[in-house]
C-alpha cells in the first residue's frame, strides 16, 4: 500500500469512528480536522457508503449514521493509550471528585479493550506520573454545572464572595466555566441581579440542581460574558528582569496582564497593563524580586516595599 493510500484509509477510519462519537458531523468540520477539501471529504464518505455503512446526509446540516449500527470496538495504539493516563492525572489535579470518579470508570473500560503489552505498558507509566488533587468545597461542583449547561436546567447556589462574610443563595443559568490561576470559574445569568455574573467554584458552599428551565433561549458566548465582567486594567507597570530568570516566568506572567518584552542592557524589560490595585502583580513580583528591579511607577515600588517590610517583621 503507498503512503497515499495509507493515508486516505488512515482518514476513512478516523471519519468513520467520529460519526459513531456524535449525532450530526459537519463536512466543513471533517475538512479542517483533517486539513482536506470538502471535495476530498465528499469522496471519503462515498468510500463509507461503498464499504457499506449506512451514512446519511442532510443539506445544510451534516452526514449521521443510522441508528443501530455498530462496530466492534476500536483498538487504541500504545501512545493513544498513554495519553490517556496523562488525561487521568491531570483530570486529579484540576478537576472534583465528581469527575474524577467518572473518568477512572471510563479510563476501566478504554483499558478493557487493550491488548496485553499495552495494559503492561500503561500499568508501568501509571505509578511514575503523579500529581496533587485539588481539594474543593463542593465535590460534585462541576458535574452539576455540566448537567446544567447541557439539559438548560438552573442551579442554586450558596455562595459567599471573598471580600464579604455575608452568604447569599443565587439562582443562575450556567453559560461556561474555565479554568485560570488554578481555579474553576462559572459565568452564568443570576436571576438576583439580572445580569451576568462570575462566580469561583472553591467559594460555593453548598449546590443544588433544580427542574426550572433556562428562561432566556440563547445565551451570548463565553468570549463575550468574560470581556463583559472583566474591568479594563489602567496601570502602566514596567520591570526590568536579569535574562536567566525569565524563562520561569513566561507562564505565569499572562496572569497579572504582561503585554510585551525588550531587551536592554544585558536584561529584559516587561511591561504591564493592571488594575489599579496591583497587588496581585506585586506580591507575584515577591517571588523573584531578587532578581529584578521596578523601572515605574513608584507607587509599585513603594507597594511592593511595604509588602516586602510587612514580610520581614513576621519572620
Amino acid at each position: 500500500m503507498s503512503q497515499d493510500s495509507k493515508k486516505r484509509f488512515d482518514r476513512i477510519v478516523a471519519i468513520l469512528i467520529q460519526l459513531q462519537s456524535q449525532r450530526i458531523v459537519r463536512a466543513q468540520e471533517l475538512a479542517d480536522r483533517f486539513q482536506v477539501s470538502l471535495r476530498t471529504i465528499y469522496r471519503d464518505i462515498r468510500s463509507l457508503e461503498a464499504a457499506g455503512v449506512p451514512v446519511a446526509g442532510e443539506a445544510g446540516v451534516g452526514y449521521f449514521i443510522t441508528d443501530g449500527y455498530r462496530l466492534p470496538p476500536v483498538m487504541f495504539s500504545r501512545e493513544e493509550a498513554a495519553s490517556f493516563v496523562a488525561a487521568e492525572k491531570l483530570m486529579q489535579k484540576f478537576t472534583d471528585a465528581s469527575l474524577r470518579r467518572h473518568y477512572a470508570s471510563a479510563l476501566f473500560k478504554v483499558k478493557s479493550v487493550l491488548r496485553g503489552q499495552e495494559k503492561d505498558y500503561i500499568t508501568a507509566l501509571e505509578s511514575h506520573i503523579h500529581t496533587v488533587p485539588l481539594t474543593a468545597e463542593v465535590p460534585d461542583a462541576l458535574g452539576v454545572f455540566f448537567d446544567s449547561i447541557a439539559e438548560r436546567k438552573q442551579v442554586e447556589i450558596t455562595y459567599q464572595a471573598f471580600d464579604s462574610d455575608d452568604i447569599f443563595q443565587r439562582h443562575i443559568e450556567p453559560v461556561g466555566l474555565f479554568h485560570e490561576r488554578s481555579f474553576w470559574h462559572v459565568i452564568g445569568y443570576c436571576h438576583l441581579r439580572k445580569d451576568y455574573r462570575q462566580f469561583r467554584t472553591d467559594r460555593i458552599l453548598s449546590i443544588a440542581r433544580t427542574h426550572l428551565p433556562f428562561t432566556i433561549d440563547h445565551h451570548p458566548p463565553m468570549e463575550e460574558l468574560r470581556s463583559r465582567t472583566e474591568s479594563s486594567p489602567d496601570v502602566r507597570v514596567v520591570i526590568r528582569v536579569k535574562k536567566p530568570a525569565v524563562r520561569y516566568l513566561r507562564h505565569s506572567r499572562k496572569f497579572y496582564g504582561f503585554v510585551s518584552e525588550v531587551e536592554k542592557d544585558g536584561k529584559v524589560e516587561m511591561t504591564f497593563m493592571t488594575w489599579n490595585g496591583c497587588e496581585g502583580l506585586a506580591r507575584w513580583y515577591l517571588t523573584f524580586g531578587d532578581h529584578a528591579e521596578i523601572v515605574e511607577p513608584e507607587f509599585f515600588r513603594e507597594m511592593v516595599r511595604e509588602l516586602a517590610s510587612t514580610t520581614l517583621e513576621r519572620l
